[in-house]
């Protein structure tokens, strides 16, 4: 009988192993021969935007450096949460990581309050590969060219501001030039950049934030005018636009960064090598060209544990202004 009862857990035990329920650590084979397949590059949004677009140009140089393919998976929904979550119940091998912006990683986690989106429990940074600045623009019927005459306009009359949808970071950028420049202003949220930016061009909403690529020919096609950068300096792809500290707003600080996570538990001499390859590409200047066409600029973090600093950074800051905002649900 007990010979029996052995037999059978011995069974459960390697079904268990089989199935997931009991956690293998990767054996030291598997990590020197890391990678050995392809490695799915999960992204949380249909083909053809920033995070998709991203993920493309620095996922061939990637596969180019680790001699594998980098296989893009479009996982669209819930503003990247669907995708986010997907990746943390993955095998924590390397071969299934997530790429995307500060609002997938960074902001949807502190508003929606989910656990399973916690991108410090249930994640190993990998490090950032690029950035685009939020871009506050309006109709060139609105009577402000800098920022102060747009903040003043707003206090003398209603100015809409145009979004790509609640919660994500062009909304929150809106929040924060009301809460740290006094601006009053109504937010319009969209489905997504492009019809955002159609009705700010036709003059049915006075202005926009959003990521600099979706407005970028805007307003170089002059159909827009561009008030300030977000950010710390100017954009090489707008070097003619002032940014908001340059313009006295030390605060007004909103940036589309790109980061990588993999699951909790993954090896660290896969997550350093995920880390070297990816920093490498970002900083190629094949790729960098191609980001640079599309008003993309490299960002590479100096370490991983440097990244989750910034992370952490970014979620505390981020979570203020949505609480302020009444959009975090605790």
């Amino acid at each position: 009988m007990r010979k029996m009862l052995g037999w059978s857990w011995g069974v459960a035990a390697v079904a268990a192993v089989v199935s997931g329920l009991i956690p293998v650590e990767a054996s030291a084979d598997a990590i020197s021969e890391f990678p050995n397949r392809p490695i799915n590059l999960v992204v949380g949004f249909t083909a053809g935007g920033g995070n998709d677009v991203v993920a493309r140009i620095v996922g061939n140089k990637v596969g180019e450096l680790l001699k594998t393919s980098v296989v893009i998976l479009n996982k669209p929904g819930a503003n990247g949460a669907i995708a986010l979550e997907s990746v943390a119940k993955a095998a924590p091998d390397g071969y299934t990581i997530i790429l995307g912006s500060s609002s997938v990683i960074a902001i949807n986690p502190v508003v929606s309050g989910s656990e399973g989106q916690d991108p410090i429990k249930n994640f190993v940074g990998l490090g950032t590969v690029a950035m685009t600045p939020q871009v506050l623009a309006v109709n060139p019927s609105v009577a402000a060219r800098t920022l102060d005459e747009f903040v003043a306009l707003s206090q003398t009359q209603e100015l809409s501001v145009a979004s790509a949808g609640i919660g994500g970071l062009p909304h929150l950028a809106i929040e924060l030039i009301q809460s740290v420049e006094k601006a009053k202003l109504l937010h319009v949220p969209y489905r997504g950049g492009a019809p955002a930016a159609t009705d700010v061009v036709a003059g049915h909403i006075n202005g926009i934030v959003m990521d600099l690529p979706v407005v970028q020919p805007f307003i170089l096609e002059g159909r827009i005018r561009a008030i300030a950068v977000l950010n710390d300096k100017r954009s090489a792809a707008l070097p003619d636009v002032a940014s908001s500290v340059e313009q006295g707003a030390k605060e007004l600080v909103a940036v589309n960064w790109y980061g990588l996570l993999a699951p909790a538990n993954t090896p660290e001499p896969i997550a350093d090598r995920l880390f070297q390859a990816f920093s490498t590409a970002a900083n190629d200047p094949a790729v960098k060209a191609k980001l640079a066409e599309i008003g993309i600029e490299p960002m590479t973090s100096s370490s991983r544990a440097d990244f989750t600093q910034f992370l952490g950074r970014e979620m505390a800051r981020w979570a203020a202004v949505a609480k302020v905002a009444g959009l975090t649900k605790n």
